[in-house]
């Protein structure tokens, strides 16, 4: 027996392989993908910690461990390990040390220090709730956070005394604000998020704020005496929720001074090396339902304001000064690619590098982070259409990747390629930009059965970006086409704002364009046509199927069915009525059910699937009762799937995904010739 298992052992290692056998991805690799996020490089550009994020397939938790690496890509190795999360590393000035957050002693989330000459941690906090943003202090003595302080709701109702050892109910709860649950939350407890420091020798946070609102990040100033930070600090801020400001908050009494004063949003701070200008990020509001947000810079006294990205057609985001203080450098979107930009004082920009990317696992949406050393070194999660985000960087003699998590997994399976294709729409012959994934093995002399994936938002955008759910439908077989029609974001504020108070309406035509475009490929079944969507794209799907029975089936994710009910039950009812649609519903009932795919419900004869996490307060899942219901009066095909304990991100547990990704495709399959 010994001599026979050496001979295999010999035999396998003789393999190549190159040799192996690729199979197509299943739904369980999925609790096999890592990816990289949070890329802190150090201030002097030697060395990027990243958070490697990985999922246990036993407890079905997303968890996450601290690595290191050089900027050559050398001695790569982890900082913190074990099945817990550890996440948020941030530098302190001299590099000497980092701060991070961990729930690695017990359940509860904390904040510790580590020492990078012996790696030695302790714990910060031991706190009820856990901090929020967290600056260093300049001289690396202190740190600054946001913190959740808890308040108690005062009812008005008064229970009498119940007798000795009477059971009765819970008391009722009284509620009397207007955003009383939100997603991800649930019904929201009283209390704000309020700024503290701690010493980074431990002890007691000191906490310097009181007010009734939420505080944003705070960052330090120079000669660390003052905090900056954002807040909406309107008295009837729930119904003004896009109207916040930049604060100055003064250590030695706690004194706060307002630096902006628009109408609009103002908000990210951040000091200039020098300590002498201030750059922030917003945009004067005129209720349009997209709105760039620019780039601006004032004196640190809120005084000499000035636009530097007016002439940017582009959303600014994850502003960082470079360290000469004459220019910022950024993240922004175009044509489905997110990039590092660089905008100088008078305004002019030039891109540094692009590719980034692969924040969002389960759909292909732009999502990425990069971050900037004091001497110009970049460090960047890395997208591509071909693998969740890996870790790069970049600097004057290029970009190289440090990490190929995946390919462990990918050197076994097969993934579908993804081809990028624009065409014109049927209602305005505008350009629209989409791609399209064929199955592994792909022979474009066949003809294969085809899966219309739309993104949700509406204001927001897919990318050349990896795909956990698009794969997964390649891998069974399908043409996948997913793409940006109008609404979406990284083309600029006027193709944006084509579907201001007009959602859903054009981006039909321009759907069904796309869907003809890759069918003139010539390799795609038209028997067999599939369409599916989720939030945004669940509204865009629910309103195809009562247009055109083109689709053998459909599966509306997450949807928006009635926009009136949507409306009222919502978390950020002010928001959507105000912007959206620009009155109540009560002021124009018309519209608000002209735009509702319930009102074209008796015109459905798709057979179609709904399916809705059962804690979801973004689109409730009463939205996609309303439509399973008015389909089963209709006569027409349906089933419900609810993910328990699931809110609007159905991804927040592996198994999740995994089960919407199933049920789609099990409904597919039902209906497939």
């Amino acid at each position: 027996m010994k001599n026979y298992i050496g001979v295999i052992a010999l035999l396998l290692c003789l393999t190549p392989l190159t040799a192996q056998t690729k199979s197509n991805l299943e739904l369980t690799d999925i609790f096999d993908y890592e990816f990289v996020s949070d890329p802190q490089i150090s201030p002097d550009g030697s060395k990027i910690i990243y958070v490697r994020n990985f999922k246990d397939i036993m407890t079905d938790k997303n968890l996450s461990n601290l690595w290191m690496v050089n900027f050559d890509g050398s001695q790569n190795r982890p900082l913190t390990t074990g099945n817990h999360n550890d996440y948020y590393p941030r530098w302190s000035h001299d590099g000497k040390k980092i701060i991070f957050k961990s729930n690695m002693a017990d359940e509860k989330m904390k904040l510790y220090l580590m020492w990078l000459d012996t790696k030695e941690t302790a714990p910060l906090t031991n706190t009820p709730k856990a901090p929020g943003a967290v600056s260093w202090s300049n001289d690396d003595r202190y740190l600054a956070f946001t913190m959740f302080v808890p308040k108690k709701d005062e009812s008005i109702i008064k229970m009498p005394g119940k007798p000795e050892g009477a059971k009765w109910n819970t008391p009722p709860t009284y509620i009397d604000k207007l955003n009383y649950r939100g997603d991800g939350q649930g019904y929201i407890k009283g209390g704000n998020d309020q700024l503290f420091t701690l010493s980074i020798n431990g002890g007691t946070p000191k906490q310097l704020t009181t007010t009734e609102f939420d505080h944003g990040a705070p960052v330090w100033s120079q000669d660390n005496k003052s905090l900056y930070f954002s807040a909406n600090f309107n008295p009837d801020e729930a119904f003004e929720p896009a109207n916040s400001e930049v604060y100055k908050l003064d250590l030695s009494d706690n004194s706060v001074q307002s630096l902006t004063e628009r109408y609009g949003p103002d908000g990210s701070p951040k000091v200039s090396p020098d300590g002498k200008k201030i750059a922030y990020t917003g945009y004067d509001d005129t209720l349009q339902g997209y709105q760039i947000t620019e780039l601006y810079v004032m004196n640190a006294d809120g005084s000499g304001s000035q636009l530097l990205s007016g002439g940017f057609d582009r959303d600014i985001g994850n502003v960082q000064w470079a360290d000469d203080g004459k220019g910022l450098y950024f993240q922004y979107d175009e044509e489905g690619d997110s990039k590092i930009g660089h905008i100088t004082l008078d305004g002019k920009v030039i891109t540094i590098t692009d590719g980034l990317g692969g924040l969002s696992l389960g759909r292909p949406y732009n999502a990425a982070d990069f971050t900037v050393s004091n001497n110009g070194k970049f460090a960047y999660t890395l997208g591509g259409t071909e693998h969740p985000s890996d870790l790069a960087v970049a600097d004057k003699k290029g970009t190289q990747r440090l990490t190929f998590l995946n390919d462990d997994l990918f050197s076994f399976r097969n993934l579908g390629k993804v081809e990028e294709i624009w065409w014109n729409s049927s209602y305005d012959d505008r350009k629209i930009q989409g791609w399209v994934v064929t199955p592994p093995n792909f022979d474009p002399n066949k003809k294969y059965p085809f899966i219309l994936e739309i993104h949700g938002g509406p204001f927001s955008s897919y990318g050349s970006v990896y795909s956990a759910e698009i794969q997964a439908y390649a891998a069974a077989g399908y043409v996948v086409l997913y793409s940006n029609p109008r609404g979406s974001t990284s083309y600029g504020a006027e193709f944006g704002n084509l579907i201001h108070h007009d959602y859903p309406n054009h981006d039909y035509e321009d759907l069904m364009s796309g869907v003809d475009a890759v069918i003139a490929k010539g390799y795609v079944d038209t028997d067999n046509l599939f369409v599916t969507g989720g939030s945004g794209g669940g509204v865009l799907t629910a309103w195809i199927v009562g247009k055109t029975d083109r689709f053998k089936a459909a599966v509306v994710a997450k949807p928006v069915i009635n926009w009136t009910s949507f409306v009222l039950y919502a978390d950020g009812a002010a928001f959507f009525s105000k912007y959206w649609f620009g009155k109540k519903p009560w002021e124009d009932p018309e519209n608000y059910f002209r735009r509702s795919p319930l009102m074209y419900v008796a015109n459905v004869t798709t057979p179609t699937m709904l399916l809705t996490g059962e804690e979801d307060y973004r689109t409730p899942i009463a939205e996609s009762e309303q439509f399973y219901t008015a389909l089963k009066l209709e006569g027409v095909e349906t089933a419900m799937v609810r993910i328990p304990g699931s809110g609007h991100g159905i991804a927040n547990k592996p198994s999740n995904l995994v089960a919407k990704i199933a049920a789609v495709l099990a409904w597919f399959e039902k209906h497939r010739d």
